[in-house]
């Protein structure tokens, strides 16, 4: 078992509004750190108290120095501190820790699939060895398509009797009014890439005919209400544009047997403005829980088009901007 080692350091100087720009609303920004460099932040005052293996503690000191320095200037957000995470070396660690990651390699119809990079292997280690996954990050980084990949391994191993796509119909930023057909004809468009990962995976008539024997069942999050799923693989797509309420819902259908992943990226929320992302809530509330592992991409896990890598770096830097404007 690793040594967990604590250490203790000032931030100065000592100015309690930096401080609690520093550690966010109710500690949202410190529970951000601590999710992705795997530590325990405790502070009173200006003394903070990091817990954590050696290389994961020295990378801490540093994003919240880093951070305290920067709160001289601007109002720290959720994606700035993730922006400070990404730019601080924090991948580096990543990679140290995933050489310790056991290998987890997927077998399906298309081929033999394996995690690239440090954060997609440690994503499917996580899948592997835990009943409830999140995978947090930009479009690009293979959140949805490993997910996809494990669901389809598991029901081929008849681990599993059948595997669940669940996705919240929010249209994204657009108004589509009024959709004509019966209810799969009308939420088909939102399940598009999950039904896109499927047919890759097993092919189309094998998919078709898996659908129709309720093998696989793709829906939407409003239809998970009241049921209790069992022996079941459950994937959660685009969880950002769920509510408090609907991701709460959601988690306490898992039953004996199953396995969740959500997937989804906390800067791409389609809500209300009123509304609050249950993504973003169950960071928050979940963090410690035994048997829930938290994966967290960034732009430098992107698989697709490399422009695809340098178009979320652009938009983080907007962001970023914008908030420096408004301060």
């Amino acid at each position: 078992m690793t040594k967990l080692n604590q250490h203790d350091f000032a931030l100065d100087p000592v100015d309690n509004a930096r401080l609690a720009n520093l550690c966010g609303p109710f500690d949202e920004h410190l529970r951000q750190i601590e999710l992705r460099l795997g530590v325990e932040i405790n502070n009173r005052g200006n003394i903070f108290r990091v817990i954590g293996e050696d290389a994961a503690i020295a990378a801490t000191e540093k994003v919240l120095r880093a951070l305290y320095e920067a709160t001289e200037t601007e109002a720290l957000t959720g994606p700035a501190v993730n922006l400070h995470l990404s730019e601080s070396g924090v991948e580096a660690l990543g990679e140290d820790l995933a050489e310790e990651t056991q290998e987890v390699v997927i077998k399906v119809k298309r081929g033999v699939i394996r995690g690239r990079g440090p954060n997609q292997a440690r994503y499917l280690h996580a899948i592997a060895t835990n009943d409830i996954n999140f995978g947090i990050g930009p479009a690009g980084t293979g959140k949805t398509y490993l997910a996809v990949a494990s669901a389809v391994e598991a029901l081929e191993a008849n681990r599993v009797q059948r595997v669940l796509l669940v996705r919240p119909a929010v249209e994204a930023g657009e108004k589509l009014g009024f959709l004509p057909g019966d209810l799969s004809q009308k939420v088909d468009p939102y399940l598009r890439p999950l039904y896109d990962a499927l047919y890759e995976m097993l092919g189309f008539e094998r998919v078709a005919k898996l659908i129709e024997r309720n093998v696989i069942e793709i829906a939407p999050l409003a239809y998970m209400r009241g049921r209790t799923l069992n022996d079941s693989y459950v994937i959660l797509d685009e969880a950002q544009n769920t509510t408090v309420e609907q991701m709460k819902m959601f988690l306490t259908r898992i039953g004996f047997g199953s396995v969740t992943v959500i997937t989804g990226d906390v800067t791409q929320v389609d809500l209300p403005r009123h509304a609050r992302s249950g993504l973003r809530h169950a960071i928050e509330v979940l963090r410690g829980v035994d048997g829930i592992s938290f994966t967290f991409f960034t732009a430098r896990d992107v698989v697709r088009h490399p422009l695809v890598a340098r178009i979320v770096r652009a938009y983080e830097a907007a962001e970023r901007a914008d908030g420096d404007e408004r301060n």
